[in-house]
């Protein structure tokens, strides 16, 4: 056995990315150091991983099998490392925190009076985004936990643990003229222009409802253009009750609505990331449970 993680790591990012030469820019390598590392393996395995016939590199049956068990053990490898490093790091010195911007206020504000009566020396640096851009931020290793709506899937170098789930209201100004309709049907929602939440990159975004709609990267955003009777919105049932939006909003029941309207908020880590004490005391604290 001959093979290498290195050469694991580039077949599965190769595959995952559609081409050598994605791979390569992910892995910020050379392409021809990825294609000699993915034939490399095909000669350790005695297999051959792609048939190269083609334009783009195709997975053989043989290579389809392979993937998943060289995606098995990189996982497992990223998991010894932090494992390792867990064992062997002490306290951090400082740590970058990804904040959707539309998190519950006052709950992550307690949590951060805590951490600074808990670790007075800590160096914390908070960095707020939505949705997509914390995930993209952990995993590029920009920063070092997430909190996040999950609303699209994560990337395997990722793990996510649920914290809480919140419910999507449906809003729109006093004088819009949904606001005379208590419980508005789809055909007479799509009447009007929507605001729907996407990242700031513009890579992902909520699903619309109406035909009519504008993108916005922030909830808070939103919920002021909403205001100001630009359009109807979902937006997090906290984000809505903000007692700066007293008297500002109606909420409309959604109940012709058939997408799903629950939220998934949790915290996010990249699986080899090592896990000191702070960390953990995170996790304890939100009611997770120490990290492995």
């Amino acid at each position: 056995m001959n093979w290498t993680v290195d050469q694991l790591e580039a077949f599965v990012t190769a595959v995952k990315l559609g081409s050598f030469s994605a791979a390569a820019r992910h892995l910020g390598k050379a392409q021809s150091r990825v294609s000699t590392a993915i034939a490399n393996l095909e000669a350790d395995l005695d297999i051959i991983l792609f048939d190269r016939s083609a334009r783009l590199p195709v997975l053989t049956l043989a290579g389809e099998d392979m993937y998943d068990e060289a995606e098995a053990v990189l996982l497992q490898c990223q998991r010894l490392q932090s494992r390792a490093l867990t064992v062997s790091g002490g306290e951090e010195i400082s740590l970058t925190i990804a904040m959707d911007e539309a998190s519950p206020i006052m709950a992550f504000q307690n949590l951060f009076e805590d951490l600074a009566k808990q670790f007075p020396l800590l160096k914390i640096n908070i960095i707020t985004g939505s949705q997509a851009d914390i995930a993209k931020w952990v995993d590029e290793k920009k920063a070092d936990l997430g909190m996040l709506f999950h609303l699209q899937r994560l990337l395997e170098s990722l793990e996510f643990v649920s914290i809480d789930k919140f419910t999507q209201t449906l809003i729109v100004a006093p004088k819009h003229p949904l606001a005379n309709i208590p419980k508005p049907k789809i055909e007479q929602l799509n009447q009007f222009r929507q605001l729907v939440i996407r990242d700031r990159m513009g890579i992902t975004q909520a699903k619309a409802t109406s035909p009519n709609h504008w993108h916005i990267d922030s909830y808070y955003y939103i919920t002021e253009l909403v205001i100001r009777g630009l359009g109807w919105a979902l937006v997090p049932e906290h984000v809505a009750s903000m007692h700066w939006y007293k008297d500002a909003l109606v909420e409309l029941s959604t109940a012709h609505i058939t997408d799903p309207l629950l939220i998934e908020m949790g915290i996010v880590k990249r699986r080899d990331q090592a896990n000191g004490p702070v960390i953990n005391w995170i996790y304890q604290t939100l009611g997770l449970g120490v990290t492995k």
